[in-house]
């Protein structure tokens, strides 16, 4: 049988709109895009941007993995927010 992976967390912080705006999506459309849940929602949007990445800053190759606990911790500075581009 095969070995299940394990699952692991994160917890992305959003705005009371874009939660809103997340939740409204999975909502009209999740169900026949394939999403069970909106983690599946979440998950899927995810990988499809790391894949975008991979392709624009890593010649498309996978990076290595970074281990849980090596990434700093906690909801954006002001200052990241402020450069932020979520127009894309």
């Amino acid at each position: 049988m095969a070995r299940e992976k394990k699952i692991a967390a994160f917890t992305p912080y959003y705005t009371e709109d874009q939660a809103g705006q997340v939740r409204a999506a999975f909502k009209a459309a999740g169900l026949a895009e394939g999403d069970a849940s909106v983690s599946d929602l979440i998950v899927r949007a995810t990988m499809r941007e790391v894949k975008r990445l991979q392709r624009k800053y890593n010649g498309g190759k996978a990076w290595p993995a970074v281990k849980a606990g090596e990434l700093r911790r906690g909801q954006r500075t002001m200052d990241e927010l402020q450069h932020r581009n979520e127009g894309t």
